[in-house]
């Protein structure tokens, strides 16, 4: 629900605020959540150098491209349309994770789950009509930013989620490495706003500290617990989610192969997430 409201505000915020000023301000106020829970918990912030680096990975392949990539992207598409292309994160997953994760090879019901849940995508954008989805080079932003945020969860798996530290300390570092990298940039490519409208600002402020902070903190904790693989399903709700928001508040046009598609979404994301249930490890049983 969170991830996918936040193209409905990546879409407002970018009314008044230019693509990296809404990336910028995104990581800002995750990072300002994400510290002000830890430290509530009192807990510190890693201070292994070398895990550092790897959170500065982490942070330009989650934070800091793609919320730059789908900034820029809603400039030119809808923002359910961007929400679509997100959820191709999970395939993207998968083929960085079948090269560096052995441990996360799919079996046969979560890859069938995951093909289903591709078609679905393929329904959405009408395939048939060749894929008509208005600006090429939009869409192209969406899509790669879906393949950094895939490569960057298996980068989180392989090197974060087993540092010893706890999921808010690493969270909290990494969008704050993200807002650093960003803030570096950002003022060599684009000029400081002069007006801060309410609404576009609010909308910037609930991107950062609910689609960043919160939702970041959540998906830390899933990757650690169930794997990227199974995480990134997650990202096959999104649509569902960033079209009816897309519809109701922007009155963005929804076409009828895209609900069609969405429950085809929807299908193979429950034969996957059955498929994961039944692997885990019940009560009592040793992992």
């Amino acid at each position: 629900m969170v991830w996918g409201l936040s193209f409905l505000f990546v879409k407002i915020s970018g009314e008044v605020y230019a693509p990296l000023q809404v990336a910028l301000g995104r990581v800002v106020f995750g990072a300002l959540t994400l510290l002000g829970v830890l430290a509530y918990k009192r807990e510190s912030l890693p201070k292994n150098l070398r895990l550092w680096l790897h959170l500065a990975v982490a942070a330009f392949l989650l934070n800091a491209l793609p919320f730059t990539l789908f900034a820029y992207s809603e400039e030119r598409i809808t923002s359910a349309l961007a929400g679509i292309c997100n959820a191709t994160t999970p395939l993207f997953t998968l083929l960085v994770a079948l090269s560096v994760l052995p441990g996360e090879r799919p079996n046969r019901n979560r890859l069938a789950g995951m093909v289903i849940g591709f078609l679905g995508v393929l329904v959405v954008f009408g395939i048939w009509n060749g894929a008509n989805v208005g600006d090429p080079v939009g869409a192209g932003m969406a899509l790669g930013a879906a393949l950094s945020m895939g490569a960057g969860w298996v980068y989180v798996r392989r090197f974060l989620t087993d540092s010893g530290h706890s999921i808010v300390a690493l969270s909290a570092a990494q969008v704050t490495a993200g807002a650093v990298e960003l803030a570096v940039v950002t003022p060599f490519l684009t000029s400081a706003p002069v007006h801060f409208p309410v609404v576009q600002t609010l909308s910037l402020i609930v991107l950062g500290a609910l689609g960043t902070g919160v939702a970041f903190l959540i998906q830390y904790g899933l990757v650690r617990d169930a794997g990227a693989t199974a995480a990134s399903m997650v990202t096959y709700l999104v649509p569902v989610v960033s079209t009816a928001a897309g519809v109701v508040v922007l009155g963005e046009v929804l076409k009828w192969h895209q609900p069609v598609g969405a429950l085809v979404i929807l299908a193979g994301a429950a034969l996957a997430q059955r498929s994961a249930s039944a692997a885990a490890p019940k009560n009592g049983e040793r992992v």
